[in-house]
């Protein structure tokens, strides 16, 4: 066990099918605030010290931002447009602070209270385990799906079914950094499958319910979600 103090925002996207909102997908609103703001006051709550941020180079404003509204959480931002959620990973993982790092992508939305326990219950887990956020919610056109032990341990990520769906919430260990990882991987999530299928030790923990933001009815999902959130007791 060993405290999680360390973040990282994958916020490089284009979010094509939210464009006509006119605004960059981490400045669209849920709940009265910006996509990004949900995920850096999320880490702020678990206890996050420090954290990194990458955006693609049309999103010039949403670094500005960040800088403004949250310059003493996050340490280092990276404008840059990658070609996929893999190579922003990289890019984040050169730069982010040392140790355990808690990684969100900006467009799952989660309930504060429920990233909260999500923190806590992997803090206890291993330092040298990955764990992963995992939803029965399957609202997602392409799921990446997770199978695991009765227990939570992960035995297969990918398929065409499983036991829950990832949430786009992660805890990697500080090892993962000097894993090499295969050039022919173009995809976080292949990236997953790949450390499933090499025996590293991945654990999922569950999450009653996020949304991943990525089309016009995610967004009214994620809307309802945070209004039901504002009621709920704290």
């Amino acid at each position: 066990m060993s405290a999680i103090l360390s973040g990282a925002v994958i916020a490089a996207g284009e979010g094509s099918r939210l464009k006509e909102l006119g605004v960059a997908k981490p400045m669209i609103e849920v709940g009265g605030a910006p996509l990004i703001a949900h995920v850096l006051r999320n880490f702020e709550a678990a206890g996050i010290v420090s954290a990194a941020v990458i955006f693609n180079a049309a999103e010039q404003d949403c670094a500005a931002y960040v800088r403004e509204r949250f310059g003493k959480l996050v340490s280092k931002i990276v404008v840059k447009s990658t070609r996929s959620s893999l190579e922003s990973f990289r890019e984040i993982l050169a730069v982010a602070p040392p140790g355990r790092l808690l990684v969100s992508t900006v467009d799952a939305f989660c309930p504060p209270e429920d990233f909260l326990r999500f923190v806590r219950r992997a803090a206890q887990l291993p330092s040298t385990t990955t764990v992963l956020a995992v939803t029965g919610y399957v609202h997602d056109e392409k799921p990446l799906w997770v199978t695991m032990t009765r227990s939570g341990r992960v035995t297969v990520v990918g398929g065409a079914s499983g036991d829950a769906v990832t949430a786009g919430i992660y805890v990697f260990p500080e090892k993962i950094r000097r894993l090499g990882i295969p050039a022919s991987l173009g995809r976080l999530r292949d990236f997953l499958a790949w450390l499933a299928k090499s025996g590293e030790p991945i654990e999922a923990l569950d999450i009653p319910k996020v949304v991943d933001v990525d089309r016009a009815e995610d967004l009214a999902q994620a809307r309802e979600l945070a209004a039901a959130s504002a009621g709920r007791p704290r």
